[in-house]
């Protein structure tokens, strides 16, 4: 039976316990920069394992950050793939720095290590890479190649909360690792987002940086302003303000400590779409092959159409759209947008076939509902939706 309203490719799972967090903390006396904050950050850090976490506005927040307290040299070059979110590249050029595009695997659809050293130059620092749909990179080998040429490494790991890869959490590994807690993430704090780290310098540019580029300091205080003064502070960075209140770091708390609830019913669900799937003809599912010694935490569940089907997809995708069902397409290829083909000052020369297996993937992609309150007759739906829609452009 059709379901009254669209079911969306993602949404959020709250339930009462995270209600009750959310109200206790609008009746304290903090509702922003106070103790839930430092809470969240705490109790995240040790979930993850890792030296430090630093809350912030959202995702993209925590990428323009991470970026800024790398402290690169203007105009250096940032590796990055296009086969993701627009913030992934638009926080490169927020810092004055440059995008370099490297291709994605086509069975991964991560970026290509093997494709990554062709790409470096003198100007090379960096490189972001992205776990897609929440499907770990090869980071073993990416790290080999940073090593080697000194590169700094951050990872997107936004799809990828709980994640782990070779049995550590991802958000322990890189040099900064940035997630993010929008509704349709794994879990959520609204908006929100979060910066990991086991370097301290880092960790101090970046909790300076969301918050106005502002230092508090006591010693600065007697220096400038006399013993007993009470206004010490400086601003030391061109900073924002980045900060996540404690309305949303209640909620993260209470999120946090069902995460491993929710990676488990996704990997339900995404083992009953495969086993469903296996052999209808016309699709093909590449997280049916898992990388056994990594964890994933499902963000997403994707198909890729067959080239044939992928010539109508928006016939393809309006007819599960006409029955509600929520299904999309995603990423456009960052260098495919219009501000990216007109802004001659940053001088990319990105053409679609530089990059052959993002533009294919991008061709042959839909994403189809995933999320923990889903149930198997919910799936079942979307299933046979899926092999009415193949029917239906074939015909």
């Amino acid at each position: 039976m059709m379901p009254s309203k669209m079911m969306q490719y993602g949404k959020q799972t709250i339930e009462e316990d995270d209600i009750k967090a959310v109200v206790e903390a609008l009746k304290s006396d903090f509702l922003t920069t106070g103790p839930k904050v430092a809470e969240f950050e705490s109790k995240f850090s040790e979930y993850i394992s890792c030296k430090h976490a630093i809350a912030v506005a959202n995702g993209t927040a925590a990428l323009e950050l991470s970026v800024a307290a790398l402290q690169l040299p203007k105009d250096s070059e940032v590796i990055v793939t296009p086969m993701t979110f627009m913030a992934d590249s638009n926080c490169i050029l927020y810092n004055n720095l440059k995008p370099v595009f490297c291709d994605i695997h086509p069975e991964t659809l991560n970026i290509d290590p093997d494709k990554i050293e062709e790409k470096i130059t003198r100007k090379t620092k960096a490189i972001i890479y992205v776990d897609f749909a929440g499907r770990p990179c090869d980071i073993d080998r990416i790290k080999k190649i940073s090593e080697k040429h000194k590169l700094l490494l951050i990872e997107d790991a936004c799809h990828a909360v709980g994640g782990e890869y070779n049995g550590k959490k991802l958000g322990s590994i890189a040099d900064m690792t940035i997630f993010s807690f929008h509704p349709v993430k794994t879990m959520t704090t609204g908006e929100g987002g979060m910066v990991t780290t086991n370097n301290d310098e880092f960790a101090r540019r970046v909790r300076i940086l969301r918050n106005h580029g502002i230092l508090n300091n006591q010693d600065l205080k007697e220096k400038r302003y006399g013993k007993d003064a009470f206004y010490e502070y400086d601003m030391v960075y061109l900073g924002r303000n980045y900060r996540l209140t404690d309305i949303q770091c209640a909620l993260g708390i209470s999120q946090l400590k069902k995460l491993d609830r929710f990676i488990e019913k996704r990997q339900k669900l995404v083992d009953y779409y495969n086993y469903a799937f296996k052999g209808v003809k016309g699709i093909t599912t590449p997280l049916a092959k898992v990388d056994m010694q990594n964890k994933y935490s499902w963000h997403l569940y994707y198909i890729l159409l067959d080239k044939a089907i992928a010539k109508n997809k928006n016939k393809f995708l309006a007819a599960l759209r006409k029955k509600n069902i929520g299904a999309h397409s995603f990423y456009v290829p960052i260098y495919n947008f219009t501000y990216y083909q007109k802004n001659v000052n940053m001088k990319i020369k990105a053409r679609k076939e530089d990059y052959p297996n993002a533009e294919e993937a991008f061709s042959r992609i839909v994403i189809l509902p995933l999320f923990p309150t889903m149930t198997e007759k919910d799936a079942d739906y979307v299933i046979e939706c899926v092999k009415e829609a193949i029917k239906e452009v074939r015909a």
